[in-house]
This record gives structure tokens, sequence and C-alpha cells, in this order.
């Protein structure tokens, strides 16, 4: 696989790379990569074949999108082939009560002022970078449809909320003829598997495309923090990094998948990656990057064929703690199906099963 083995996003007709480039990293504001760096891991992604980057008007106090309108309004035809998206939620202008959130007064200023920094009349997809509580589902449903139909925004995605919200989103969208999600975005990796409970199966059942970030959990699956260092760490992202390093099961399991990772000579990075592109429903990892040598080994995870074994070690080592009733659910199969194959898969007979003593036909 290569990033121009393009996938389908969700139920639509739209096509992506299957690692899209965070440009989380792009600006130095807060931290990451100066201009001139990042211009160069985009101009790199795309000679490889890469069209989705995804962004969003708080990354880098906005930097982020100047930096990146700045670079495509030099070479138009580099937009027009991107799949360009960014974020609305964020307050760039505190103080004001109506310059963030998901209200209708608040979604058009945000969505103008990332379409000035791109320096572009429109962006391909449009994300909620998480639930604004504040507001009615309806009233943010109603003004992105109503962005789609002007020509502003293509696509609607949804980052960061509860499977219910999206779900509701989804279905009054649906319903009320409003231009439905096509993706959610949310946090994947090997340390943080919660959302196999409610979020991937909703999105499946939806047709939605998944869109995980953070693969390497903050740059911990890269396998750079030691257990022996635990409480002298002192990671470029603070306290979003700090947490999972304070846990013994976080050392556990990226010290095992780096004995993985090293029985097949690869990085342990790249193993992390791959076992995520690899699970099913996701459309399209993205990677945040802040050098060339970074990308490059990111996008090696796209040759990285995991066989069975592997998946099976690597799912029994991150194997998640989900809440109720996702452990009772797992044994229903057995219950209804016990003793045969159903769609290739076997089901043990069980041991509840009432005894008939010959007494059915």
């Amino acid at each position: 696989m290569s990033l121009a083995h393009y996938v389908s996003f969700g139920r639509s007709g739209l096509r992506v790379s299957p690692l899209c480039l965070g440009a989380m990293t792009f600006g130095q504001k807060v931290w990451g990569t100066n201009a001139e760096d990042s211009c160069r891991i985009l101009d790199r992604y795309l000679e490889c074949g890469g069209n989705f980057l995804d962004t969003a008007n708080t990354y880098a106090q906005g930097w982020s999108e100047k930096i990146i309108g700045d670079h495509l309004a030099a070479e138009p035809r580099k937009r027009a082939r991107l799949v360009l998206a960014t974020k609305f939620l964020a307050n760039l202008f505190p103080g004001d009560p109506n310059a963030g959130g998901g209200g209708r007064k608040a979604v058009i200023a945000q969505l103008e002022e990332s379409l000035r920094r791109l320096r572009t009349d429109y962006v391909d997809v449009y994300w909620i970078h998480a639930w604004d509580r504040l507001t009615p589902i309806e009233e943010t449903l109603r003004v992105l449809d109503d962005l789609v139909r002007a020509g502003k925004i293509r696509y609607i995605g949804f980052s960061d909320v509860p499977a219910w919200k999206m779900t509701q989103a989804h279905l009054l969208a649906c319903t009320r003829g409003f231009a439905p999600l096509v993706g959610v975005q949310l946090e994947y990796s090997l340390l943080e598997r919660s959302v196999e409970a409610e979020l991937l199966p909703a999105a499946s059942e939806l047709g939605l495309g998944v869109v995980p970030w953070s693969p390497l959990k903050n740059g911990i699956l890269a396998g750079k923090y030691r257990r022996a260092d635990r409480g002298r760490h002192a990671p470029a992202r603070g306290a979003w990094a700090l947490g999972p390093l304070a846990h013994d099961r976080t050392y556990d399991i990226v010290e095992r998948a780096s004995d993985l990772a090293l029985a097949l000579g690869v990085p342990t990075a790249t193993l992390a990656l791959a076992w995520v592109n690899a699970q099913p429903g996701v459309t399209s990892t993205i990677v945040g990057v802040r050098s060339l040598a970074q990308l490059d080994a990111n996008l090696a995870a796209l040759t990285l064929r995991l066989d069975e074994a592997v998946l099976r070690q690597l799912d029994e080592i991150s194997k998640p703690q989900l809440p109720f009733p996702a452990d009772l659910l797992a044994m229903i199969g057995r219950v209804a199906y016990g003793g045969t194959t159903v769609d290739g898969i076997e089901y043990p007979a069980t041991p509840f099963a009432p005894q008939h003593d010959g007494d059915r036909a």
C-alpha cells in the first residue's frame, strides 16, 4: 500500500489517502515546526501521493492555517488536488461569546476566518472539533447544510463527540434533508482503545469514515519513554503525555510492542501505526510530524503487513476494559448460535443450553 492507494471516505464520493497529514505541528506559536520546514513536509507528503491534509482554526493559534494558505496560494494546482480539512469550535477572540462554539453566528464567522487564513474559497471537510453542549445540534447541522449549499464547504464531519450525539446528529441530518456526516475523527491507538465500545461500532453502522488521531499516543508508542525514568519525563506536549506515563500498564504495552517490533525488524512506532491502519473501519489515520525523517518513518507503516499472529498478540497485550455491556454482549454469540458456524465464525456450545431429552423432532 502507498499514499496513492486512495480509499472512499465513508458513504461519499470523496477519496483520500490512507494516511492523513496532520498540521497541528505547523507553526511555532506553541510548539511545532517553523513555516519553512512545515512546507517541506507538506510537499514531501504530496510528492509521495498524499492528498489529505488536516488542520484546525486553533492550531498554533491560527498560524497552521496561515502557513498552509500562504504555501498553497503560490501553486493553485496543489490546492485543487488536496482534500483540505479544518475544524471549528475554538474561540480565537477571547471575550466574545459568539466567536466560538457551534452556533450559527459563530460557525459562519469561524469559517470566514479560516478561509481568509487558508486563502481559499472553500474547504473540503469541515469538522466540528468537539461537541458544543450549549448549542442545539439542530442549529449546528442547519448552518453546516447552508454552507454546503453555498459551496463554502464540501463535506461535514464530527470530531471528539459521544457516540450517541454523533448518531443523533447523523440521523437528524438524514431525516431532515441536511447534508449528512461523512466521517468521525477520534483518538485511537494501542494505548487508547475505549472507542471500540461505542464510537467505532456506531461509525460502522452509520457508514462513516473513521479518521484516528494520535495513533502513537503523543509519541509514547515510539518507545522513547522508559519505565526507569518515570517521574522525570518532560514531554513537549506536557500534560497530554504525562498522564499515561504515570501508569505501569503503559510501559507494559509499549515494552511488549517493542519486543514484537524488534522481532519484525521495524521501529515500534511503525508497528503501532500499522496496527491502527489495520483495524476494521479505519479510513485514514492522522500522522503529525515535525521533520521529514518522522514523515518518512510514518509512511513506512503503509508497507508493513501484520499477519494474524502479530495482530492477535497486539490485541491481547492492549486489550481494554470496555464499559458495560461490552463483556456481556461478547458472550451473546455463543448463547444465540452455540454449536454452529455463522458467517465464518465458529460458536462453541454453551453449557447453559437446556437439555431436551430428545423431545425435538
